[in-house]
C-alpha cells in the first residue's frame, strides 16, 4: 500500500463526502479509491467511514485521524514548497477553491496568460458555492463578499467593485427608463436570492451621497441564487437586475446592456484571497496572488471608468 497516497485519498473522500466524488476530483477510478481506503482501514485496524447507500460519514476514529492527516499533508506540502523555492523553476500543484461567479468571470479569463508565464504550475481548481469553504484544505480560497467583510481568517484583499443596475435596450424600449429609484417598483426586477432569508427592499446609494441610502420595496418577477441566470434573463429583456461592474462592463461596451439609474448603486463588493493558517506560503501561491491582484485591479478600474463609476 502507498500509505501517502492512501492518506491523500482519505482526506479527499472526507472533503467530498463520497468515494465517487473523490475519485472524480483526483482523476482516479472509484474502485481504486475504495481499495485504498479499505487497505488503510485494514492497516489501522479500524473503520474510518460509516457507509450507507446515501452517504459517507466519518467515524469517531476517522474524525481524529483526519485532523492529524491534514496536518501531516500540510507539513509535507510545506517541505516540498521550501525545497522548490530554491530552484529557478516555479512548479507544483496550486489548489484553489472559489465560488462559481468568480471562477467564470475572474479566474477563467486569466488562466491562459498565467500558464504562459508559469508553465510549471498546475492549477487545481475546485468550484462550489458553500458559504464556509474549507480554507485549510486549499492553497488559496477566493471569496466574493460584501465590502464590510470582517472575519477571523488570514486573508488578502484583491480588489473592490460596485454593483450597478442594468437592463437590455429591448426592455428599455418596451418598458421605459426609470428616472428615480422609487420607480423600480413599477418595473420587472430580477434579483439575487438572499442566502440568509427573504428578500429585503432594494437598498440603493447615490454615488455622491453614499451616506444617504434609500430602500425601495420590490415585487421581483425572477429570483435566483445564480448570477449567470439573472444576467442571461436580463440580456434577453426580462427586466432590470443588479450586477457588479466588472462583470457588466463587456456587455455595456458592446451595447447589449445599458446602465439604469446612473449614478445609483446597490452595493459594494470585495474579493479576498483566504490562506491556510500555516506559516509557510509556497512561492507558487505568491506569484498567483500577485498576478491575480494586478490583473483584477486593472480590469476593475477600466470597467468602473467605462461604467461611469468614480
Amino acid at each position: 500500500m502507498d500509505k501517502l497516497l492512501a492518506m491523500r485519498v482519505f482526506e479527499r473522500v472526507a472533503n467530498e463526502n463520497g468515494f465517487a466524488a473523490a475519485a472524480r476530483t483526483m482523476d482516479m477510478s472509484p474502485p481504486v479509491v475504495t481499495r485504498l481506503i479499505a487497505e488503510l482501514e485494514a492497516h489501522l485496524g479500524t473503520r474510518l467511514f460509516q457507509r450507507t447507500t446515501r452517504r459517507v460519514a466519518l467515524t469517531e476514529a476517522g474524525e481524529a485521524y483526519l485532523s492529524r492527516v491534514r496536518q501531516i499533508l500540510q507539513d509535507l506540502d510545506e517541505a516540498d514548497g521550501i525545497a522548490s523555492a530554491h530552484t529557478n523553476q516555479l512548479a507544483g500543484r496550486l489548489r484553489i477553491h472559489t465560488q462559481p461567479v468568480l471562477a467564470s468571470y475572474v479566474i477563467a479569463p486569466m488562466l491562459s496568460k498565467f500558464r504562459q508565464l508559469y508553465p510549471g504550475i498546475i492549477i487545481d481548481l475546485e468550484v462550489d458555492s458553500r458559504r464556509d469553504p474549507p480554507i485549510e484544505d486549499y492553497d488559496i480560497t477566493l471569496l466574493g463578499v460584501d465590502a464590510s467583510f470582517d472575519a477571523d481568517i488570514v486573508a488578502r484583499k484583491i480588489t473592490g467593485t460596485e454593483v450597478i443596475l442594468l437592463a437590455s435596450p429591448e426592455y428599455i424600449a418596451r418598458k421605459g427608463t426609470p428616472k428615480q429609484p422609487p420607480e423600480l417598483a413599477q418595473h420587472d426586477c430580477l434579483r439575487l436570492k438572499a442566502p440568509e432569508g427573504p428578500l429585503r427592499p432594494w437598498r440603493l446609494w447615490h454615488a455622491n451621497q453614499r451616506e444617504k441610502a434609500i430602500e425601495v420595496a420590490i415585487e421581483s418577477v425572477i429570483v435566483a441564487n445564480h448570477t449567470d441566470t439573472l444576467l442571461r434573463a436580463c440580456l434577453d429583456g426580462a427586466g432590470i437586475t443588479s450586477i457588479s461592474v466588472d462583470i457588466a462592463a463587456p456587455y455595456l461596451a458592446r451595447g447589449e446592456l445599458v446602465r439604469v439609474l446612473n449614478p445609483w448603486i446597490t452595493g459594494q463588493l470585495a474579493m479576498y484571497a483566504a490562506l491556510p493558517s500555516r506559516k509557510f506560503i509556497p512561492q507558487r501561491s505568491t506569484v498567483f496572488l500577485d498576478y491575480l491582484t494586478e490583473h483584477t485591479r486593472k480590469q476593475t478600474s477600466q470597467a468602473m471608468q467605462a461604467c461611469g463609476v468614480s
